[in-house]
């Protein structure tokens, strides 16, 4: 018995091929081989243990993917009553709102303000609050036309994932289990670019009678065939998100994320900060990435002192400067000046952000996201998408419509693995028709991947140590029954 539940013949302990009838590629002949048909079986061995050994790690992920992104609008009907209000003809000044909020809760120390951002929107206080976890912040909602205080809900992030939200996002990241539990996001993230890749050149290289068979499923009777025909299908079409999803989840993962980050910093792509202290000089800092839900965005430490010209004088200073529509206010620690940043991430996006001196309201420091390295933009575009905050509901969507697919690909796999037992297994020792000039280069390049994804390089040699240990029992069985 083999990793994919086949019984090998007797007369066949240890097969060389894959005698299926619909195997891909360009035939063998006489006088030699293609690439393609060289490498064919160790695409398909390695996409079959992937597909069996870690699709359920990638369920998972699916699975709470798919409830995250649609958890956005759960939150519009959960959290409703703090959420909105009726629209009235004036809104008080910003400062009475921040008084209300301190008012029902004076034991909270306010960290920043998020303004009503739209006709009927609550504004946001942000509280440091020994009621909420770490890393986390007490959110009192204060209805801007009147200043009556709607309710009080923890939030997370930059993005202000409430309970909901922030609940599924911490299943879909750490399955609630902590560092621990980040190891099961980073070893499905390392591995499903590699499944995703694999199986787009495994589909792309089967043999076919016309060409609408390898953008559209086949129709018929339910079998094998049919089963493959969906997942090579949706899995070409899928491919190009899955491949993005892998890519920015690996940017804020544990052990992969340290690479990444290292390297973006020697690219030049590190993402600029606005510089925040008073007496210092325009500067740029590193923000480093945001997680699900943008992870961070701590509480100062203590808040500031000395005299400050209040939150309505420094949001006006920030709007003649050009940072209007929907904002973040940070209030100032000791020897920090308040930080006001455009959050509107519909596109066009506007993100800049100035920092105002809180004795006199003049503005110390701008940054346009224009200025942003090219690298940084990208990240933060990939991790917003992520996230879906990038594009607001048509992000979501698609977030939602990719981990629909990812879900069906993995069942339909499973379904394939079934029904094609009983039968030869992938064929062991693929690597051995590989010609030396092809394999030593795919050999140093799955090093190199290794050693930056860990998790994909452990987990590889796993797969291999295992699949060795098998190979080496089953001939030791052989040779008994011999």
């Amino acid at each position: 018995m083999t990793l994919d539940g086949s019984v090998r013949p007797e007369t066949a302990a240890d097969p060389t091929t894959d005698p299926t009838p619909d195997a891909d590629g360009p035939a063998e002949t006489p006088g030699g081989r293609s690439a393609w048909s060289a490498l064919r079986p160790l695409v398909l061995r390695l996409h079959f243990y992937a597909g069996v050994l870690v699709a359920p790690l990638l369920l998972v992920a699916a699975t709470s993917g798919l409830l995250y992104a649609l958890s956005f609008q759960a939150e519009k009907v959960v959290y409703a009553h703090e959420l909105t209000v009726p629209v009235g003809e004036r809104t008080v000044p910003l400062s009475q709102q921040v008084h209300a909020a301190k008012k029902v809760n004076p034991g909270g120390t306010v960290t920043a303000v998020w303004p009503s951002a739209e006709p009927g929107a609550t504004t946001r206080v942000l509280m440091a609050d020994p009621s909420v976890k770490e890393g986390t912040s007490l959110a009192v909602f204060v209805d801007p036309y009147t200043a009556e205080v709607r309710g009080q809900l923890p939030s997370y992030g930059s993005s202000g994932a409430l309970p909901l939200r922030t609940w599924l996002d911490e299943l879909h990241r750490d399955l609630h289990l902590g560092e621990l539990g980040r190891n099961y996001s980073e070893l499905a993230a390392s591995w499903l670019w590699v499944v995703a890749l694999g199986g787009l050149a495994l589909w792309i290289g089967r043999r076919r009678r016309a060409r609408r068979e390898l953008f559209l499923p086949e129709r018929g009777p339910k079998s094998r065939r049919r089963t493959l025909s969906w997942h090579g299908a949706v899995g070409l079409w899928a491919v190009t998100g899955l491949v993005l999803l892998s890519a920015t989840g690996l940017t804020w993962s544990r052990w992969a994320g340290e690479n990444i980050d290292a390297v973006r910093s020697q690219l030049g792509g590190a993402t600029p900060a606005v510089s925040a202290v008073i007496g210092a000089g325009t500067g740029e800092g590193t923000t480093g990435h945001e997680g699900h839900a943008g992870h961070g965005g701590g509480a100062p430490a203590q808040a500031a002192t000395g005299p400050d010209v209040g939150i309505d004088k420094v949001v006006a200073a920030a709007r003649e400067a050009g940072v209007d529509g929907r904002i973040a206010v940070t209030l100032p620690a000791e020897g920090k000046a308040y930080v006001v940043k455009q959050t509107d991430t519909q596109f066009p996006v506007h993100l800049d952000s100035v920092a105002v001196n809180p004795a006199d309201g003049a503005v110390m420091d701008q940054l346009r996201f224009a200025d942003y390295p090219l690298l940084a933009k990208l990240t933060r575009f990939g991790i917003d998408a992520h996230t879906g905050v990038f594009l607001g509901l048509a992000n979501q969507l698609a977030l939602a419509a990719l981990a629909l697919a990812l879900i069906l690909l993995i069942v339909w796999g499973y379904r394939m693995w079934w029904l094609r037992r009983p039968g030869r297994p992938v064929a062991r020792g693929a690597w051995r028709k590989v010609p030396p000039t092809m394999l030593l280069p795919l050999l140093a390049g799955t090093a190199l991947v290794g050693w930056f994804v860990p998790m994909l390089g452990i987990s590889l040699l796993v797969f291999l140590a295992v699949d060795v240990l098998l190979g080496l029992m089953a001939r030791a069985r052989a040779r008994r029954e011999a």
